[in-house]
């Protein structure tokens, strides 16, 4: 078993409307040094596997397909095996 956790966020070359909201709240509070604020989705998931090669495969065949838009996205992923506890 696996733990994975995905990451999507826009491409550096699409605007992002929210960073840029939140970026100017921000700085309207009073917060100095805040710079390229960016919006992004988090996903975290158990994938059933014992060859990681193959779970890194269903997990960018999951992100490509469903969780990211290939268009405007773009994502990074941790996996990492879970020890038994036993």
């Amino acid at each position: 078993m696996y733990n994975v956790q995905v990451y999507v966020t826009y491409k550096d070359s699409v605007l992002d409307p929210q960073g840029q909201a939140v970026q100017g709240a921000i700085q309207r509070l009073g917060f100095e040094g805040i710079s390229q604020m960016r919006i992004g989705k988090f996903f975290e998931m158990q994938v059933t596997g014992t060859d990681q090669a193959a779970v890194i495969d269903k997990v960018e065949a999951i992100c490509d397909r469903l969780l990211a838009n290939p268009n405007m996205e773009q994502y990074r992923y941790d996996v990492q095996l879970v020890e038994d506890a036993k």
